[in-house]
């Protein structure tokens, strides 16, 4: 389709939160991510939209993810999720196509992909470019994507 890779590197992701989850009361997340060689602190508050998921991020690059954890965690914050997994993205015409693969304690999520666009018309668009439907999409974030993956293999066991 004339793609270009922009990414293929290993990510870990730290979530925080208060004690009193006062982030994910507010339909928020924050996050410190390594992608590669980079390190960026994430605030994604949730927009409402039954079809997709949709955020507004705030982003900023870090010089040094070890000692963001320690600001953060001197700072109240606590990490209540961990994830690392290998991201392969690709571009094409705004669109970003993430292809990931989770390791260690979520390694039973399949490889998944995940569309970013500027809307969801394009996404969807974009999706079905794929050769996928609209029915095929999910609006999730990766908590969803682990618990429905989490409940199929309980019961399948």
């Amino acid at each position: 389709m004339g793609a270009r890779k922009i990414f293929d590197d290993e990510i870990h992701a730290l979530y925080y939160d208060t004690a009193d989850c006062a982030v994910r009361k507010r339909a928020g997340t924050l996050r410190l991510r390594r992608e590669g060689e980079r390190a960026v602190l994430t605030l994604k508050t949730d927009i409402e939209d039954s079809e997709a998921k949709v955020r507004e991020e705030k982003e900023v690059g870090v010089s040094d993810f070890d000692i963001m954890m320690v600001i953060l965690e001197s700072s109240g914050f606590t990490a209540w999720l961990e994830m690392k997994k290998h991201r392969t993205s690709y571009e094409l015409k705004g669109v970003r196509y993430e292809f990931d693969r989770h390791h260690g304690a979520y390694a039973y999520i399949p490889e998944f992909l995940e569309i970013e666009g500027p809307d969801t018309g394009t996404v969807y668009a974009s999706a079905e470019a794929l050769g996928f439907r609209k029915g095929d999409c999910r609006p999730w974030d990766i908590v969803q994507v682990a618990e429905y993956y989490s409940s199929r293999n309980r019961n399948t066991d």
